[in-house]
C-alpha cells in the first residue's frame, strides 16, 4: 500500500482496515529503512507517531494548512506520506534524503526543525500573519513532543499563542518525554464530554445568558471561577488554560478514530487548543519497546575507544576522586556518555530536559556555592545557550567545565548539527580556557588539568569521528601546545587543531617526500595560546593553520593575529585553512572535509601552491 502514498489525499481514501494495515506496513519499511541506511537514522520517535501523523493528515490538507514539527526527527512518518516513499533508500545520504524537515525536499515541510521547542513560535509568527492578512482560511498546527516541552521557548511560545488568542491547533505528543497530564477514566470521560458539540454549545449558550443578565460581570467572575475550580479538581489540563489555550485530552494516540474526532473538534474552536495524545515510543518494534533508556530513539551509541567513551570513563574517575564534581546534561545521558556516571552517582547527575540556556545558569550558581558542574553537551545545542555562557558564567568567572560532544563537522545531520560555532564564540568569551584534544588519551589528561588548573570557565571540545590513540610520550600536560615534528630547517610550521592534527602530519610526511621540512605543532590548548608555539611558527616563512570550524574569527585568525604582533615586519605568510560561513549539508564526514581543503591533500595543496607563488616572486 505505501507505495501507492503518493500525496496525503491518497491517505484520506482510505477506510480503517486499510489505515491499520497501512500503519503496520509504515512501522516495518521505517525499521528497515534505519537499519539499512549506513548513516543510521531516528526510529523509537516515529515508530510512535505512525497513527498520529495518518490521523493529522486526514484531518487537515497540506500543504493549505500548515503542519509544523518539533523535533523533525518524528517527521519520517510525514515524509511517507507526502510522496517520498522512494528517497528513503538515500535517508541521511550525501545528496540524499534529509533526516528532518527540508523546504527544499516538499511543499509540505515548512520549517527544517531539528533544535528542538521552538515550534510554537512559529507557529505564533505564522497564524499572525495569516489574521493579517485576507486570505483563505487555513490551519495552523503545531505538533510537539519527545521532549520539546522542556525547553523554556516552547512555553514562551505558548504564553504568547495563550495571550493572542490566535487559532493554533498544538498537538502534544506525549511519548513519556514531556509534560504529562494524568491519564485516567476520568480523563477519558472529559475529554468525550469537551469534544461533544452539545456540550461546548451548552456551555457556550450558558455563557452568553449569564452575561446578559442584570449584574453579568459578577454572575460571569462567578461563572469562571467555579468552572475554574472543577478544572482544579479534576483537570490537570487547567495549566494550559490557565494561559489561554484550550485542551482536550489525553488521547490514545494510536486511535485514529479517536484523534481523528479530537483534530475535528479542534479545527472549529475559535480560538488556541492543545490536543494531549499519548504515545508509545518505539511501538510494534519490540527492541526500541524493551529499550528502558531511549526507546531506541536512534541507532547510535558509545563506542568503545571513541573521544566520547574517553570523556565517559574520564568523567566517572573525576567524580570518583572529587566529591565536588557534578555533571549536567540536556536531555541526552546516553548519547553523551553520562549513563555510567549516572549509574554510579546517581545523586550527582542532572538531566534538565531540552533547557540548555537553564543548564548552563544552573551550573553557574551550582559553582557559586562550591561545586564543580560539568555540562556535557553537543557542541551545536551549547551555541543555544551562548549569552548564559558570556554573562552568567564568564562574567562571574565560574569555574564550570563544558564538555562538548560532536563538535567540528559532524555528517549525518546536516546543517543543524555540525558544531562549527564553538571555537569562535567560546574564545570570546574573556578568561575561558578551550582545550581541543587530538587523541584518546588526551581528553583525560585536559579533564584533569581543567579541574585542577582552571578557576574559571574552561571546555573541552571533541568530534564524533574515531579518537586515534596513542602512547603516554604523545600526551601533553597542562595549558602548553606540544611540538610533534620539529625541524631547525624548515620553513613551513602546520598546525592541526584536535582531530585536524592527524591531517597536518599526514601533510608533513607527504612534503618531506617532496623535499619540503616542515614543523607539526599540536595546539591543545586554543585559549590561551601557547607562547613557545607562537615564537617558534614566527621563524617559519609560512605557517598553516588546520581547525574544523569556522575560518573567521577562529583560531587560525587567533594566531595569525599574534603572529602580526610578535613579527609585525618580515613575519610569516599565515594561511587559515577552516570552514567557511556557510550552511554545510549533511554527508560523510570525510567527504565533507575534503571537500572544504581540510585534509592532507588540502593541506599539501595550500603549502605547494605558496611554493610556486614565491618562487615566482623570487625568480
Amino acid at each position: 500500500m505505501l507505495e501507492e502514498i503518493k500525496g496525503p489525499k491518497d491517505v484520506r481514501k482510505l477506510d480503517g482496515d486499510q489505515l491499520a494495515e497501512l500503519a503496520e506496513e509504515i512501522r516495518t519499511f521505517i525499521v528497515d529503512s534505519v537499519n539499512a541506511s549506513p548513516s543510521g537514522g531516528h526510529l523509537g520517535s516515529n515508530l510512535g507517531a505512525v497513527e498520529l501523523t495518518l490521523a493529522l493528515h486526514r484531518s487537515f490538507h497540506s500543504p493549505h494548512d500548515l503542519i509544523l514539527w518539533d523535533t523533525g526527527h518524528q517527521a519520517y512518518v510525514h515524509k511517507l506520506l507526502t510522496g517520498r516513499h522512494a528517497e528513503f533508500t538515500t535517508l541521511r545520504e550525501a545528496g540524499g534524503m534529509s533526516g528532518y524537515p527540508s523546504r527544499a525536499e516538499s511543499e509540505h515541510d515548512f520549517i527544517e526543525n531539528s533544535h528542538a521547542s521552538t515550534v510554537l513560535s512559529y507557529a505564533h509568527g505564522m497564524a499572525t500573519a495569516l489574521d493579517l492578512g485576507d486570505g483563505p482560511k487555513r490551519h495552523v498546527v503545531a505538533v510537539i513532543g519527545d521532549g520539546a516541552l522542556t525547553g523554556g521557548m516552547a512555553f514562551e511560545g505558548l504564553n504568547n499563542i495563550g495571550n493572542s488568542g490566535r487559532r493554533v491547533i498544538t498537538i502534544l505528543n506525549d511519548n513519556g518525554r514531556s509534560y504529562a497530564p494524568t491519564a485516567s477514566r476520568l480523563g477519558d470521560s472529559l475529554v468525550k464530554l469537551r469534544a461533544h458539540p452539545m456540550y461546548r454549545r451548552n456551555t457556550a449558550r450558558i455563557e452568553r445568558l449569564v452575561r446578559d443578565l442584570p449584574g453579568g460581570e459578577v454572575l460571569e467572575r462567578g461563572w469562571d471561577s467555579a468552572t475554574h475550580a472543577l478544572r482544579e479538581m479534576f483537570e490537570p489540563p487547567a495549566f494550559f488554560e490557565d494561559l489561554g489555550v484550550s485542551y482536550l485530552g489525553p488521547l490514545d494516540g494510536h486511535d485514529i478514530d479517536a484523534l481523528e474526532t479530537a483534530l475535528t473538534t479542534a479545527k472549529e474552536m475559535d480560538r488556541p487548543v492543545v490536543v494531549h495524545v499519548l504515545t508509545q515510543k518505539g511501538r510494534g518494534y519490540a527492541p526500541a519497546e524493551n529499550d528502558p533508556v531511549k526507546h531506541l530513539h536512534d541507532m547510535g551509541s558509545v563506542k568503545e575507544g571513541s573521544y566520547t567513551d574517553a570523556f565517559s570513563k574520564a568523567i566517572v574517575a573525576e567524580a570518583a576522586a572529587r566529591p565536588e564534581v557534578v555533571a549536567l546534561t540536556a536531555a541526552m545521558p546516553d548519547s553523551i556518555g553520562l549513563l555510567p556516571m549516572m549509574e554510579r552517582f546517581p545523586d550527582r547527575v542532572f538531566d534538565v530536559g531540552i533547557a540548555e540556556q537553564h543548564a548552563v545558569t544552573s551550573a553557574a550558581g551550582m559553582a557559586m556555592m562550591g561545586l564543580r558542574p560539568v555540562f556535557a553537551v553537543y557542541s551545536t545545542f551549547l551555541t543555544r545557550a551562548f549569552d548564559q555562557v558570556n554573562l552568567d558564567v564568564g562574567l562571574h568567572h565560574l569555574p564550570v567545565l563544558f564538555c562538548l560532544d560532536r563538535a567540528g563537522v559532524t555528517g549525518n545531520d546536516g546543517a543543524s548539527h555540525h558544531g562549527l560555532l564553538d571555537m569562535v564564540l567560546l574564545t570570546k568569551v574573556p578568561d575561558m580556557v578551550v582545550f581541543a584534544p587530538s587523541s584518546y588519551q588526551e581528553l583525560p589528561q585536559m579533564m584533569g588539568d581543567a579541574l585542577d588548573l582552571c578557576d574559571g570557565p574552561a571546555a573541552i571540545r571533541w568530534t564524533k569521528t574515531a579518537a586515534p590513540h596513542v602512547g603516554p610520550d604523545e600526551v601533553g600536560s597542562g595549558l602548553s601546545a606540544r611540538c610533534t615534528r620539529a625541524d631547525e630547517a624548515a620553513d613551513v610550521c602546520l598546525i592541526g587543531v584536535g582531530k585536524m592534527l592527524a591531517a597536518a602530519q599526514d601533510a608533513a610526511d607527504r612534503l618531506a617526500d617532496e623535499g619540503i621540512a616542515c614543523t607539526v605543532w599540536d595546539p591543545r590548548v586554543v585559549k590561551p595560546l601557547d607562547a613557545e608555539l607562537l615564537t617558534d611558527a614566527a621563524r617559519h616563512h609560512l605557517v598553516v593553520t588546520i581547525e574544523d570550524g569556522l575560518r573567521e574569527g577562529g583560531v587560525g585568525s587567533a594566531i595569525a593575529d599574534s603572529l602580526r604582533d610578535l613579527a609585525p615586519v618580515g613575519g610569516p605568510d599565515v594561511r587559515v585553512l577552516g570552514v567557511p560561513v556557510a550552511y554545510l549539508p549533511h554527508g560523510n564526514v570525510d567527504v565533507i572535509l575534503a571537500d572544504l581543503g581540510l585534509d592532507a591533500d588540502g593541506v599539501v595543496a595550500e603549502v605547494t601552491a605558496w611554493r610556486r607563488t614565491t618562487s615566482n616572486q623570487t625568480g
